[in-house]
């Protein structure tokens, strides 16, 4: 017999997110609650780690002693990479200190050292990658695979929420009336029912935005490669995380800050890189206070001139992609609505599956009544 009308797209768009959701749910949840609590990963970490974050008041040390603290501290093994500065009160100062040798050609230790901004006391060394929120991190990111297979299976789980969301928006229309009804707490007959088309409701645009930056960050080459045929980016350095440091400076890290600052007047640095072999630059990255997007200044090791490289259109793009995402740069309600996002899917997953598993017990129920008066007949 042919489907009545109006029922055949329902009812695909119901199979559609019934399958992604029960098949995708042991892969959705940790992703989704993984990038739930790095939304706050700095606050989680604090509260992990007390005496990593255990600064005191007063003015700040100057950036050379903060480096020389945290070369004495890992070794000669290691070489300072980047230094991290707090944009509040309260926070550490932190050195990546990063293994000048690594055997067989392999990827190169990187340790984090934490350290007092009045007195550059090391606070803690770890191993980012190691540590609870570094795994937290590579996990929502790649799933700990090595390489982009597990980037790329992430990026597709982005692909099913997405598709999720908005098939969750049109099954939650409701037929014949007022849009408004579907705001009401009695959907269906039972608890969990009307909790997954109220909370499904609520979470549905915010979760496919999430989800549609999720798939951005999930595919970098093929989202850089978009968002380049509509606006300039800069072109993407591949193995600058491995490229040759420089092992004397003309320059002391303390003197290409004082260059960066008085060519972006009133701003404040938040990151200083140090120069690499083959560009004999520092990078100072600053932000002014009114500002969200940070301003990269180049300083010449050799002359101390100072550049300033304002990020091309599809740089801010992609830093914003990244931003939203994250939940971070962007005040108080929007890390929450990017939290609430990773906590709503093993809800909506757990009650989707409820709701299935009782609608499935209800028509083995009603075949079995329907079979009864038969088998009667027949005897």
């Amino acid at each position: 017999m042919q489907a009545p009308r109006g029922r055949g797209l329902p009812r695909l768009w119901r199979n559609v997110h019934l399958w992604l959701g029960a098949g995708l749910f042991v892969l959705i949840v940790p992703i989704a609650i993984s990038g739930s609590l790095l939304v706050w990963r700095d606050h989680l970490d604090a509260l992990i780690n007390p005496a990593r974050y255990a600064v005191t008041a007063g003015a700040s040390e100057s950036l050379s002693s903060f480096v020389a603290a945290a070369g004495a501290a890992v070794g000669t093994q290691y070489q300072p990479f980047v230094v991290r500065l707090p944009e509040g009160d309260g926070w550490p100062v932190t050195v990546s200190m990063r293994e000048s040798r690594s055997e067989g050609g392999a990827r190169p230790r990187l340790l984090t050292v934490y350290l007092d901004p009045p007195t550059a006391r090391v606070l803690d060394v770890v191993e980012f990658r190691s540590s609870f929120i570094g795994v937290l991190h590579r996990f929502h990111e790649n799933l700990t695979i090595p390489e982009y297979e597990g980037r790329s299976i992430v990026g597709w789980v982005g692909v099913a929420m997405l598709t999720m969301a908005l098939t969750g928006i049109y099954l939650w229309w409701p037929r014949n009336a007022p849009a408004t009804r579907g705001l009401r707490w009695r959907r269906g007959p039972g608890a969990f029912s009307n909790l997954h088309h109220l909370v499904g409701f609520w979470i549905s645009i915010p979760l496919a935005f999430v989800s549609l930056t999720g798939i951005y960050l999930g595919f970098p080459q093929q989202g850089r490669d978009l968002v380049s045929t509509i606006a300039p980016m800069t072109p993407q350095q591949r193995g600058a995380f491995a490229a040759p440091l420089m092992r004397q400076t003309h320059l002391t890290i303390d003197q290409a800050l004082d260059a960066a600052l008085a060519a972006t007047p009133q701003a404040q640095a938040t990151a200083i890189f140090m120069p690499m072999q083959q560009a004999q630059a520092w990078r100072v990255q600053t932000r002014r206070p009114e500002a969200i997007d940070t301003v990269t200044v180049m300083v010449d090791d050799r002359t101390g001139a100072a550049a300033v490289t304002a990020p091309l259109a599809g740089d801010r793009i992609a830093q914003w992609i990244r931003w939203l995402h994250e939940g971070s740069h962007a005040g108080v309600l929007w890390p929450l609505v990017v939290f609430l996002c990773g906590l709503c899917p093993p809800v909506l997953g757990v009650t989707g599956i409820v709701l299935w598993l009782q609608r499935r017990a209800s028509r083995k129920a009603i075949a079995r009544a329907q079979e009864l008066p038969q088998l009667g007949a027949a005897e």
